[in-house]
């Protein structure tokens, strides 16, 4: 798998993985449009990762640092077509951004996971904070990643 990354809101990796959401989580899973692409200066202020298997953008993930305090960020917006899902995808696309994170210098990372990635992030490092919520009509748990000086 090739993973791109980019920040500009005008490139064509963008536009993948904006296509990859609207089908993910507009199409499949009822979430409206306007929640799902949600802060246009959130957009223009992540970087987006969008995985490639033989030129076809498969995944994506969104990471959005805190303006605020540069050594936190949100993973949000992790999304795997239907037809690439059980592949390996979502691990290469974490992996690659845990290791973006930590050469970033951010220490902290905390995401909304549906509960039904919660075991993949888990796996990864992340941890359960709080109790089930729910988000976008779907149930969700926070969990945190602080683990890179490990």
């Amino acid at each position: 798998m090739q993973i791109k990354q980019t920040r500009d809101t005008m490139s064509e990796i963008y536009c993948e993985a904006l296509r990859i959401r609207n089908t993910v989580f507009v199409k499949e899973q009822g979430v409206p449009f306007e929640l799902e692409v949600g802060s246009p200066v959130d957009e223009a202020h992540s970087v987006h990762f969008v995985g490639y298997e033989a030129g076809k953008a498969l995944a994506t993930v969104r990471l959005l640092v805190d303006p605020s305090d540069k050594t936190h960020a949100l993973v949000q917006r992790m999304a795997v077509l239907k037809e690439a899902r059980g592949k390996g995808y979502a691990n290469a696309l974490l992996q690659q951004l845990l290791e973006f994170s930590k050469k970033s210098g951010i220490t902290l990372l905390t995401l909304h996971a549906q509960l039904s990635a919660k075991e993949l992030y888990e796996k990864f490092g992340f941890e359960v904070q709080g109790e089930i919520f729910k988000e976008a009509g779907i149930d969700h748990i926070t969990m945190t990643y602080d683990k890179f000086g490990e």
